[in-house]
């Protein structure tokens, strides 16, 4: 992956940090912001990979993951209308942590454990601060990252070079290395 994928991805990064540090708002509150950003800064991470690689058919596919699960979510909230834990309408699935988990996954499977670890870690803070800021239980947000996690699975396919992907069965676990030319 070239050097500029990974600087964008770090300034990116970055930013979300600067953003979240300089809030006004405290406790509780700084960490709904902080992952409101981080939901926003992930998509944006992703489609900021696709754009630094040139990668065409990257952005379809995310863009497919994120519809696919933009739908899911918003017929599950709309069928089944669960109150929130502050008291309001909507709350299963998390909308926040399914559209994070999307991109999340969608920079795994794509660009490789590089960008899907951090991804991952904070997709993981945003299904945190939803529960933390009492917006969602922790089924919700469960469910939102299964969303997330299966419609960028369906989508992604693995971007050139070499892709590592865990493999298991009933009596084995392993890794698999693979490469697409």
């Amino acid at each position: 992956m070239p050097i500029r994928s990974r600087l964008f991805a770090c300034a990116l990064l970055a930013l979300v940090f600067i953003i979240a540090g300089t809030s006004n708002a405290v406790g509780s509150d700084k960490i709904e912001q902080a992952g409101n950003v981080l939901t926003i800064a992930l998509a944006t991470t992703a489609v900021g990979v696709t754009a630094t690689e040139q990668d065409g058919e990257g952005l379809v596919q995310f863009g497919k993951s994120l519809a696919l699960s933009l739908g899911v979510t918003a017929a599950l909230k709309y069928s089944i209308n669960e109150e929130r834990p502050n008291g309001k309408d909507h709350s299963f699935p998390s909308g926040h942590t399914s559209f994070s988990f999307t991109s999340a996954e969608f920079m795994r499977k794509r660009y490789g454990w590089e960008f899907g670890l951090p991804a991952y870690a904070a997709a993981s803070f945003v299904g945190y601060s939803r529960v933390e800021a009492d917006k969602h239980y922790w089924h919700d947000v469960m469910t939102g990252a299964a969303i997330g996690i299966a419609s960028s699975y369906l989508f992604t396919k693995p971007y050139h070079g070499i892709n590592v992907t865990m493999v298991g069965g009933e009596k084995f676990v392993g890794m698999c290395l693979s490469r697409k030319w």
